[in-house]
């Protein structure tokens, strides 16, 4: 009997033999589930190859900074007040008008929600004024994509994603066909440079300021726990290792200069020997089931990160492939990863009706299950 296989498998099929219906396009992206407004133009070639033509992003971090982190209602003013702007601003960089562009993408979720309302409904203005195609990207998707606008990188590859609200290994097999194999199962790893940060007293944003203290601190004074090292799954945890070091701190208080280098450095060290266990189990468990991966991939702030960039080179070459990472700018929340996410997709035919709800949640991978001893956690299962 004949199994008519789903959207997601064809097109895995089609595009590793080079047969997915390629046009030409040029599709306008919207980014706003967070703390940066941004917008970008990019044109895809018939031949899949991406070229950026514009792309702008206005980070709210000043507006945050008093509270020491992202506040929701604050973000989704802001992005009211600076989209139609920063939307202007990319259409006449790009010196493309609204009639010649193919597509109108918008990050339609994982994120806050206000913000997330404010960048669709915008798209949805836009598509409908002009007649033009709504595509309503999932904003980890568009992070899974970005390495193929930047190295024409062919599937299947392997994504290691770690932000502020995310960490992922992700085997990314074909647009729409993601497999996750392991996720953090309480806080995310960008969270927990953030929150280490604040406990210490440093500015936010955390992650760059811990990274910086880090380069002069001892990473021997402190034994933090490893956590989930040896597991046979490929899942993080930052929670207990994170209260390690509030529970350190505690006890040296009041902390000098070198007590918090000393802290940063032992933290961040704890967390580079993480994710090489973790990402050992993932690439192995992601050779198994799918054969040898095209490279491993990073993407999301923390991918900015120098050092952790050096531990993700580590397992890479364990497993032997190569590492790709785009560049800084294309790392963070953007609007050409929206707009690539948006391309590859409307070059198979992928568009979105009007109706389509914004959302806080969305998986990428539709068929995980929530393991039962991750049940009350915070997990992202």
């Amino acid at each position: 009997m004949l199994r008519r296989a789903s959207k997601a498998q064809v097109c895995r099929q089609t595009q590793g033999l080079n047969l997915a219906i390629d046009t030409a396009s040029l599709v306008l992206g919207i980014e706003t589930t967070c703390d940066e407004t941004a917008a970008a133009v990019i044109e895809r070639g018939s031949d899949g190859r991406g070229r950026i033509l514009s792309n702008i992003v206005h980070s709210q971090i000043e507006d945050h900074a008093p509270y020491g982190g992202v506040v929701p209602e604050i973000a989704a003013r802001a992005h009211v007040d600076l989209l139609d702007g920063v939307i202007a601003r990319a259409m006449r960089q790009a010196d493309v008008r609204f009639v010649q562009l193919s597509g109108v993408a918008a990050a339609a979720g994982p994120g806050l929600i206000g913000g997330v309302i404010v960048g669709l409904t915008t798209a949805k203005a836009i598509t409908l004024v002009h007649g033009t195609p709504l595509i309503a990207v999932n904003h980890l998707e568009a992070h899974a994509l970005t390495p193929r606008l930047t190295h024409a990188l062919p599937f299947p590859y392997c994504l290691f994603l770690a932000s502020g609200g995310h960490t992922q290994i992700v085997a990314v097999l074909g647009v729409g066909d993601y497999v996750r194999l392991g996720t953090t199962v309480d806080d995310a790893m960008g969270e927990a440079f953030d929150k280490v940060a604040k406990m210490l007293g440093l500015p936010y944003p955390g992650g760059p300021q811990v990274e910086r203290a880090a380069e002069t601190g001892d990473r021997e004074r402190f034994a933090f726990p490893r956590p989930m090292l040896g597991r046979p799954d490929a899942n993080f945890s930052l929670s207990g290792l994170k209260t390690a070091v509030r529970n350190e701190a505690s006890r040296l208080e009041p902390l000098e200069r070198q007590d918090v280098c000393d802290l940063c450095a032992g933290f961040q060290a704890a967390v580079l020997e993480t994710i090489i266990d973790r990402l050992d189990v993932g690439l192995a468990q992601f050779a198994e089931r799918f054969g040898p991966p095209q490279a491993l991939v990073a993407a999301g702030g923390v991918a900015s990160n120098q050092a952790i960039r050096g531990a993700l080179q580590t397992a890479a070459d364990r497993a032997g492939t190569e590492f790709i990472i785009p560049p800084p700018k294309l790392c963070t929340d953007n609007g050409a990863m929206i707009a690539w996410a948006g391309a590859e997709r409307l070059a198979l035919g992928l568009t979105d009706p009007l109706e389509t709800a914004p959302r806080a949640r969305w998986l990428l991978d539709a068929n995980v299950t929530t393991p039962a001893k991750f049940a009350n956690t915070r997990a992202g299962f």
